[in-house]
């Protein structure tokens, strides 16, 4: 019968000891319970101790948390829209004031605290043009936004580490307008690139054609002087070579000529007998 206690008495004292003990992680938070009071919070990591049955505990993420919600439509000073997304870091600072408020619900937390931001934005952007809004004062509107929420979290046991504004758009009908002007405007930049290129290719062509005539001319002017030089020194060097030996230069002359005309079986001169033309088949001596 001892022995039966026993092997019942250790499974019960295990799970007597086991529902006694809960952990809490370095990154939680945890809140003991009484019969659903608040007992004890903000234990130390590591291994603490409750009553089986009478108390609870309730664990919270201790970590810097983000809330990223859809995008929302807010207007400018002008009364035009502008689709803003931004995104909100925050922790639990309060872990009582955050249960009691929010039952420690944390969807129901974000859309409590992403409600104050989203009436912060909208006070701020009512107050700015949209060029103010995209040009230079984003920075400080999130300057503003951060420090407001932080305030107003407070109630929710919440600290507001930080409100940023990822991007800034136009609705859809009127970024559509604003892409076909700004292409309009481009494709007016490119015919004037376009116009300006082809005058400017014009002009290097126009260019190019003059000094090719001009290097042409100077190429053929300078041809000619060469070739009237070559042909003055070719006279010269005839003159001074028939000047030498003027019976010679004769003979050798009509020779070349006599092979220029009858060089073909088929050639035919038609001249005096006595022409001077053939001097030199009468007589080798050219005489007449």
């Amino acid at each position: 019968m001892v022995s039966n206690m026993i092997k019942f008495g250790i499974p019960v004292l295990a799970l007597v000891i086991w529902a006694s003990v809960f952990t809490v992680d370095e990154r939680q938070r945890a809140i003991l319970f009484k019969f659903g009071e608040i007992l004890a919070y903000d234990y130390e990591p590591g291994l603490h101790f409750k009553m089986p049955v009478i108390n609870n505990v309730k664990k919270f993420d201790k970590r810097i948390l983000t809330i990223d919600q859809q995008p929302e439509r807010f207007l400018t000073a002008e009364k035009k829209d502008l689709i803003v997304d931004s995104f909100v870091k925050w922790r639990i600072a309060d872990v009582v004031q955050y249960f009691k408020t929010t039952q420690g619900d944390e969807a129901q937390a974000g859309r409590l605290l992403y409600q104050n931001v989203n009436n912060g934005l909208r006070d701020e952007f009512g107050k700015r043009t949209v060029q103010e809004v995209i040009a230079g004062d984003r920075t400080e509107i999130m300057r503003i936004i951060t420090a407001e929420a932080t305030e107003k979290a407070r109630t929710l046991g919440i600290e507001v580490i930080d409100v940023r504004i990822k991007k800034i758009d136009l609705p859809a009908r009127v970024s559509d307008s604003v892409y076909r002007r700004m292409r309009a405007e481009r494709e007016r930049v490119a015919r004037d690139f376009r116009s300006k290129g082809a005058e400017a290719a014009e002009r290097i062509r126009a260019d190019a054609d003059r000094q090719r005539s001009v290097i042409l001319a100077e190429a053929y002017r300078d041809s000619e002087v060469v070739r009237g030089e070559g042909d003055a020194k070719a006279t010269d060097i005839y003159a001074s070579a028939f000047s030498k030996n003027e019976d010679f230069f004769r003979f050798h002359r009509s020779i070349n000529a006599y092979k220029s005309t009858f060089s073909s079986p088929e050639d035919i001169i038609l001249l005096e007998p006595d022409s001077e033309y053939f001097r030199y088949f009468k007589d080798p001596t050219g005489k007449k």
